[in-house]
């Protein structure tokens, strides 16, 4: 395995400064869908993470009972709610976002999979992948075949098994990995450490992050990124890319302040300004030059 690293210089490659004349409706609306009766907190997280990573507007699509709490944990966002109140019978909305994410919290009541299903039959918007709406693509592989090409999957390693299959060594796991993305023509963030992305043949290692992303939520944060980068344009191997290098250095520019067992994922949220600062000074430094 010869890995392509995500370093400062594959990042600057990739990354687009924010225009000065831009407003919210061209930086890309996200759609976060999310949540069951207990776990709404995964959705806030996506959600406002989505915001924090620059997109210009963020709606989240919920069961009824996180109403109340997605209002008032973050009022930026806009809401829908589905008719059922604790967890998800359809997925319809009335607006057209330019990304979605699709999976934290929402759990896997015999309801909710019939309405992913039905969302995956129509769905054309760029979509990421994450948590259980991947346990239950697990359950349903055929239903693989119908996410569209690039359709971006986070699955941490346990999630990575139940998709591809019992790895025997780290490079039959790559293997498999290699073999799933190329025929369902995905791309697969593989979370870990560290976290490794494949598309195709190619492999990508990232080299942000540390121990501290070891913690409940972290994974919602990743998501609300990725798709937030999604929305505002980026292709999607670049949103993975450029999404797994700012999650991971949240982390790293976090550390001295909080440690390693203080770190929490909101924390990831908060720092998120921070990372996008650090590359925006490197940027000015080589257009310096």
């Amino acid at each position: 395995m010869n890995p392509i690293y995500i370093n400062k210089n594959e990042i600057l490659k990739r990354y687009k400064p924010i225009d000065k004349y831009t407003h919210k409706g061209v930086q890309g609306h996200a759609l976060m869908i999310g949540g069951s009766y207990g776990k709404i907190g995964a959705v806030c997280l996506s959600s406002k993470a989505a915001l924090k990573t620059g997109c210009g507007l963020v709606t989240a699509f919920i069961p009824k009972c996180g109403y109340e709490i997605l209002q008032i944990a973050v009022p930026e966002v806009m809401v829908l709610t589905d008719e059922k109140a604790k967890f998800f019978s359809k997925i319809t909305f009335d607006i057209v976002p330019q990304a979605i994410g699709i999976g934290p919290g929402i759990g896997q009541e015999i309801a909710t999979q019939k309405a992913l299903h039905k969302f995956l039959q129509t769905n054309t918007v760029p979509l990421v992948m994450d948590a259980d709406a991947l346990n239950i693509l697990s359950n349903n592989k055929e239903w693989l075949a119908l996410l569209a090409p690039k359709t971006i999957l986070t699955p941490h390693p346990k999630e990575l098994e139940r998709l591809i299959g019992k790895w025997t060594s780290e490079e039959d796991k790559f293997q498999k990995a290699i073999a799933f993305s190329k025929q369902y023509n995905l791309i697969v963030v593989m979370k870990g450490a560290p976290t490794h992305i494949v598309e195709g043949d190619s492999i990508y290692e990232n080299t942000t992050g540390n121990a501290a992303l070891a913690t409940a939520g972290s994974g919602d944060v990743l998501t609300g990124i990725i798709t937030s980068l999604l929305a505002q344009s980026y292709k999607p191997l670049d949103a993975a890319i450029l999404g797994v290098y700012l999650h991971g250095l949240t982390a790293d520019i976090a550390l001295p302040v909080t440690g390693y067992h203080s770190f929490i994922a909101s924390d990831s949220i908060k720092y998120l300004g921070r990372a996008f600062l650090s590359l925006e000074n490197i940027q000015s430094k080589i257009e310096l030059i």
